[in-house]
């Protein structure tokens, strides 16, 4: 049995280390709450509506609302400071009579097992109790929250009833419609005496069951068997969504890698720089030239002249032929700029007189 907390039970001078054991079980079948629509689990999660985000719980501390929305602070330290330094022992205050005790008082019960070198101790004390017939009224600290406790024996072992304090109990002043004294027919008083006397018997609490339980739990091993359940739906890894950003990076980095050289400038065509949109070509780069020499010559005076229109029109030249794909220029637009032969004739002899001048 597990020990869910270890201290010693002190009355007078003596002192009896003992460890705790949890008596009582919760029997409720445990059902979580699922999404209808897909059958999934729904989860419980301590999120911070200002962060929007969720908080772990070394994030968390504890705060009293004094005022609507206004809370006085703890942390963990500033609590465990005002804990009474005796919170490892069950002090006996009192002994008196358990018929004294009203029921409403308990609160959960706590199986008691000597610790150590305690059990001399354990057996004085239950023996003790045994031949008063007394149970003791002390006071115990579990988990920060301080409580009342009987101690009485159960067949041969000590027990813990833990209790409510007499404020945390209410008032039955405060329970609505319950009536005062009213008479009552004799007669039916006598009736409802004789029904009690035919029902009173020993108390056997195994033959008392959870009926309730019992149907539930036939029930679900009714649809188990009969299949009717249902599978919750696998949830996808968060990798995949990583994977998918990657993957559409990966494409848009291809997309920019450059497709070509433009014959017409020199310069690399990329998937991005206005390829089938309409787009107007960049315009080509225009390197400095070294000055030729001076000529005597007029020849060569007018073929210097005629050289940067004819650069300009080799390169227009040059875009008109390229696809449409490759230059960002409609059909139409490349049709306006093709010259006609001869004129591209008297461009080829101009460049020539021009090289020859500048040899």
């Amino acid at each position: 049995m597990h020990t869910v907390w270890k201290g010693a039970i002190s009355f007078g001078l003596v002192h009896v280390p003992v460890k705790m054991h949890t008596a009582t079980e919760d029997k409720d079948i445990s059902m979580r709450m699922i999404h209808k629509e897909c059958g999934s689990p729904l989860s419980y999660v301590r999120s911070c509506p200002v962060c929007d985000k969720e908080v772990a719980w070394d994030e968390i501390i504890k705060g009293y609302e004094y005022e609507k929305g206004k809370f006085v602070l703890f942390d963990k330290d500033e609590l465990e400071k005002l804990q009474e330094d005796a919170n490892r022992a069950i002090t006996i205050l009192d002994f008196v009579d358990l018929k004294e005790i009203d029921p409403v008082y308990f609160q959960k019960t706590y199986y008691l097992s000597p610790d150590q070198a305690g059990s001399n101790a354990y057996q004085l004390l239950r023996e003790a109790l045994k031949e008063t017939a007394k149970i003791g009224i002390a006071k115990v600290t579990i988990r920060a929250k301080s409580s009342l406790a009987a101690i009485r024996v159960i067949d041969n072992c000590l027990v813990m009833e833990t209790m409510f304090y007499p404020d945390e109990i209410r008032a039955l002043s405060q329970v609505p419609n319950v009536p005062e004294h009213v008479e009552v027919n004799p007669k039916e008083l006598d009736m409802a005496k004789l029904l009690i006397s035919q029902l009173s018997t020993e108390f056997e609490p195994e033959k008392y069951t959870d009926e309730y339980r019992a149907r539930l739990l036939d029930q679900i091993q009714r649809k188990i068997a009969g299949q009717e359940v249902s599978a919750a739906p696998s949830v996808q890894p968060a990798d995949n969504i990583v994977d998918l950003m990657a993957a559409l990076q990966a494409s848009i980095n291809a997309m920019k890698q450059p497709l070509g050289t433009d014959p017409g400038t020199g310069r690399a065509v990329t998937a991005d720089s206005g390829t089938g949109t309409g787009a107007a070509p960049a315009p080509a780069s225009r390197k400095p030239r070294k000055k030729a020499a001076a000529a005597p010559s007029a020849a060569a005076g007018e073929a210097k002249e005629a050289a940067p229109t004819t650069r300009r029109r080799t390169s227009r030249k040059a875009a008109a032929e390229l696809p449409a794909e490759a230059t960002g220029t409609a059909p139409e637009a490349a049709e306006l700029e093709a010259k006609p032969a001869a004129r591209r004739s008297r461009r080829k002899t101009a460049k020539k007189q021009a090289d020859e001048a500048a040899q």
